[in-house]
This record gives structure tokens, C-alpha cells and sequence, in this order.
């Protein structure tokens, strides 16, 4: 009996005394020619940052409370990417001259972040290729089919993290499909959106003024045409280049119109906004119809597009009123 409850102690023990996993992870390394006198170790999404000193060497060593997920360590203008998660020990050797090539990761944790840091030199040769979209469909497929084995094989021959592998194999669906929708729009683009074709027609538009209006109201003269949203910064900030062009170009055989793809919920932002701002011009609600947007494949806001005095395609993706190329073009048309 008294060997059973000695053998139960011992269990005891081993139980009380059995390691408890970190809730932090411990970072240490080195900057070799640094260009700041700190590390600055964020992620915007998750609300968190961390400043750490360097040393007169560029050695810094830190413990981090963190949520398993992926960071970016900066150093001056230099940066590159971190996968931290609790109970991990990572030291880095990296030089600040060359961030992306030398940084080389060593203890626990080391393995996600050394193929972190191999996938983004191989994602930035791939993407080197500035043909890569003018390839051959059947080339194109074979080289980005090349990329993601490689991809996958180094993920399989590398012992990670099982919530890591599962963010790769994520990202490497994301990126298949973004290569091979890019190819597909740049492709529609190079046949269907070329100059001198037929544009494609937006029907009753709801009018600021009143009443609706449609591109083929619009014919006899070029239109000029800036897709936008109330949301959108960018958009907002071309909208005083937008409004000196249409300055410099009033009474001119050219319409300026404004197509708002706004969501039914800021309709009134937009009347809002186009009363507040005054803007001028064709002002237009599209009510989310996406049939002209999405035969124009646009994805990003702003979109300038323009059109002849026939309806034709003269640029479908035509210069920003900001960039001093769209007077060059408007000037070569005689507009």
C-alpha cells in the first residue's frame, strides 16, 4: 500500500510540476547595419505595437503578449514579416540593408517565420515577370501551377505550426484565384476594351437633376466618365482636379459625368454630398446596378473611363483628373 501512495506522489508531482505552455514569446536578435535606434513590431488589425531599443550593436531582446498571428517588424523605412505566437523563443539575425534576403530565424518559432520569409522572395520573383499576364493562357497556368507546387512542397517538407498552415493554405487559394481573375479581366480588357470598340451602356441612371439619364443620351459628344463612392478617399480627392478640367473644358464637346456606386443606405449621403461640394457635371446614381461597372471590370474606385462622340471605346481605363496626361489626351482629340 504505502509503494501505491508513493508511486501516486510521484505522479503528483510530475503532474504539479509538468511545464505550462508561455503567454508571451520571447523575440531577441540582432540589426546588423540598422537605420533606426528601435524595432517596431505591429499589426493596425489587431490594435498592436511594440517599440524595442536596440542596443549600441543593434541587439534587442523582449518578451510580447500576443494574439497567434502574423506582424510586421520595421526598422526605419526597412520592414518585413513576423509569424508570432505565445510560447515561442525567436531570435533574428537580419541586416537592415537587405531585409527581405538575409533575414534568418532561429529557436522556437523559427520554422514559420524562415519560410515566411522564403515565400516572400519567391512571391517577389514571381511577380518580377511583367509579361506574366501577355503569356499564353496554357503558360501562364504552367507557371503559376510551378509556383504554388513549390509552394506547397516546401510547406510539406517544413514541420509548422498547424494554425499556420492553414493561414498558407488560405493565402495560396487567395492568390491562385486573384492570378488567374487578373489574367481573365486583363484579358477580357485586351479584346473587349480595346480602342474604337463599342462601349458598354449604362440605361437610366438616376439623374442628381432630375429625371434618369443613359450613355446613348449622352452620344455627339465625348464623355468622360469618373466611377466614385461617398466612402471613398481617393475618389474625394480628385475631386478638385475633376473640377478645374470641367472648368477648362466647359462649353467644350465633352460631358463629365460622375456615376456613384454607392449602396442604397448612403443614398442621401451622396445627394448630400453633391449639394455640399457642388459638384458639377452629369451627376449619376447608379443604385449598385453593376451591368456597365462590371463589363468595364472595375474593382478598384476611382475609374476613369472615355468614350467618343459615337459610343466608341477611346480609353478604358483614361487618366486620373489629377495626373496632367488627361489634358495631354484631351488636347490630341481636338476636344
Amino acid at each position: 500500500m504505502k509503494k501505491i501512495i508513493y508511486l501516486m506522489a510521484i505522479a503528483i508531482t510530475m503532474i504539479s510540476c509538468k511545464k505550462e505552455p508561455n503567454n508571451f514569446v520571447t523575440f531577441s536578435g540582432k540589426i546588423n547595419n540598422k537605420n533606426a535606434q528601435s524595432v517596431v513590431i505591429s499589426n493596425p488589425q489587431l490594435e498592436f505595437e511594440k517599440i524595442i531599443k536596440l542596443d549600441e550593436n543593434g541587439a534587442f531582446k523582449d518578451t510580447l503578449n500576443v494574439k497567434s498571428d502574423f506582424y510586421r517588424l520595421s526598422n526605419g523605412q526597412k520592414a518585413t514579416t513576423l509569424y508570432l505566437k505565445n510560447g515561442d523563443d525567436i531570435t533574428l539575425n537580419i541586416d537592415a540593408k537587405d531585409f527581405k534576403n538575409t533575414a534568418k530565424f532561429a529557436g522556437k518559432g523559427a520554422n514559420e517565420n524562415n519560410f515566411l520569409a522564403k515565400v516572400i522572395l519567391l512571391q517577389e520573383d514571381f511577380f518580377k515577370d511583367k509579361d506574366l499576364y501577355n503569356l499564353s493562357k496554357d503558360k501562364f497556368d504552367a507557371k503559376v501551377n510551378s509556383f504554388v507546387d513549390d509552394f506547397n512542397t516546401n510547406m510539406k517538407n517544413t514541420t509548422l505550426d498547424s494554425a499556420f498552415v492553414a493561414f498558407q493554405e488560405k493565402n495560396i487559394t487567395g492568390l491562385t484565384n486573384y492570378l488567374n481573375k487578373t489574367y481573365a479581366d486583363k484579358s477580357y480588357s485586351a479584346t473587349k476594351l480595346i480602342k474604337g470598340a463599342v462601349s458598354p451602356k449604362f440605361v437610366n441612371y438616376e439623374n442628381y437633376k432630375g429625371g434618369t439619364t443613359s450613355l446613348d443620351d449622352l452620344k455627339g459628344k465625348y464623355v468622360y466618365i469618373d466611377m466614385w463612392a461617398t466612402w471613398c478617399n481617393p475618389c474625394k480627392q480628385e475631386i478638385p482636379f475633376l473640377q478645374k478640367v470641367e472648368k477648362k473644358y466647359h462649353g467644350k464637346k465633352i460631358e463629365f459625368v460622375s456615376i456613384s456606386v454607392d449602396s442604397e443606405r448612403d443614398y442621401e449621403k451622396w445627394k448630400e454630398m453633391v449639394a455640399d461640394k457642388n459638384l458639377s457635371g452629369v451627376q449619376l446614381y447608379s443604385k449598385r446596378d453593376q451591368t456597365f461597372s462590371g463589363a468595364y471590370k472595375v474593382n478598384s474606385i476611382p475609374r476613369f473611363i472615355l468614350i467618343d462622340p459615337q459610343g466608341n471605346i477611346v480609353d478604358a481605363n483614361a487618366p486620373r483628373p489629377s495626373n496632367p496626361k488627361l489634358i495631354t489626351l484631351f488636347d490630341s482629340l481636338n476636344i
